[in-house]
This record gives structure tokens, C-alpha cells and sequence, in this order.
């Protein structure tokens, strides 16, 4: 079921690339992120250890965010390499220049993952413990995606950039089950149209 439902998000984004002038796509993002990492919540960052491949699509701003800073609106997918938490996400991100050639570009958005939501054993059991110390407890399909991005223009339209990312619903859903994700990890970019 997670495979499939990665193969899926990834094909959709793959998909989408084919008709990239017209869709508006500005720009494709394709990493290797470090999943479950110790960035923001460290006592569940011994879970789920392995790399996730993404791709992001982010496309021109539509006039009518002129008045939110000019983000540009993205889709992506996140497929874990050993089957464990995949992801995909919408949302907006924001282009700071910071210098010659240099930007930092911030986003937020809503994500959907195809990770645990609870512990399937009965509480104090071998099983749930050996579970729990395995896998992360999301206790929601829906999360807030927050992103960061380091990123460097290269020759022509590529760019690399250093990205980390965090996905979390802050105990607003899920019954108060939150182990958020955060991912970090390098992205190389296409600018079409650069």
C-alpha cells in the first residue's frame, strides 16, 4: 500500500512535467533528503532512518498572491527508499534574494502521508513497545509542511539548493498524537524560461 500510493504521487508530479509551458511550471526540484532527522523533535529521530527521493514542481505566481509577497504555488512527492513514510504536499513558497546569486525561500503547506497513525498493539506489550521504537506515530493522514531553502544559481537555469522541511500537525488533530518528521538535504533545480 505505501509503494503504491508513492508510485502514484511520483507518476502524478512525472506526469505533470510532460506539459511543463503549458501548465505554467517555473521550475522542477528533484533531492535526496536525510528522512527523520534531528532538527526540531530529537527523541523520535532514531526512526525510520531511511533517505526519501523528491520531486517538486512549483509554478508561476498567479496576480491574485501579488498581495502575499508573489509565492509561487508548488506540488511534490516524497517516496521513502525502504518503504517506510511517503508524502505529498501543495502549498506556496516565497523567493528572498540574499545576494549575488544567492536566496532563501521559505513555504508552508498541507501534506498527506501514508505513515502509521497509532500503535496496532495493546499498550505495554513487547509488540507495541518494539513497534513504537520502530515506526513514527503521525495520529493524522493530514500535516502542515513547512520548508526552508539554501539555494545557489548555477549556470543557466539550474540551481542547487540545501532544503530542509518539517512536517507536523502541532496537536491540533490526531488526538494529541504528534512525532513530527523533519527531513534536510540537497535538491538540484531547473528554472524554465531562465
Amino acid at each position: 500500500m505505501r509503494s503504491w500510493a508513492a508510485g502514484l504521487a511520483a507518476f502524478g508530479v512525472g506526469a505533470s512535467m510532460g506539459s511543463t509551458a503549458q501548465a505554467g511550471v517555473a521550475a522542477v526540484h528533484v533531492g535526496v533528503m536525510d528522512h527523520n532527522v534531528c532538527v526540531t523533535d530529537c527523541k523520535n529521530a532514531n526512526k525510520e532512518g531511511s533517505p526519501n527521493i523528491e520531486i517538486q514542481l512549483s509554478f508561476e505566481t498567479p496576480a491574485f498572491l501579488s498581495w502575499a509577497g508573489s509565492p509561487q504555488p508548488y506540488v511534490m512527492a516524497s517516496a521513502n527508499t525502504a518503504g517506510d513514510t511517503s508524502f505529498a504536499a501543495v502549498g506556496l513558497e516565497w523567493r528572498l534574494e540574499i545576494g549575488d546569486n544567492w536566496a532563501i525561500e521559505p513555504g508552508i503547506g498541507y501534506a498527506i502521508h501514508d505513515g502509521e497513525l497509532e500503535n496496532p498493539f495493546p499498550g505495554g506489550s513487547p509488540q507495541a513497545a518494539d513497534f513504537a521504537s520502530r515506526r513514527l506515530l503521525h495520529g493524522s493522514r493530514d500535516l502542515f509542511r513547512t520548508s526552508l531553502g539554501l539555494s545557489r544559481q548555477l549556470e543557466g537555469p539550474w540551481q542547487a539548493q540545501l532544503f530542509f522541511e518539517h512536517l507536523s500537525h502541532g496537536q491540533i488533530i490526531g488526538g494529541g498524537h504528534n512525532q513530527g518528521t523533519d527531513q534536510f538535504g540537497v535538491r538540484l533545480g531547473y528554472q524554465f524560461g531562465h
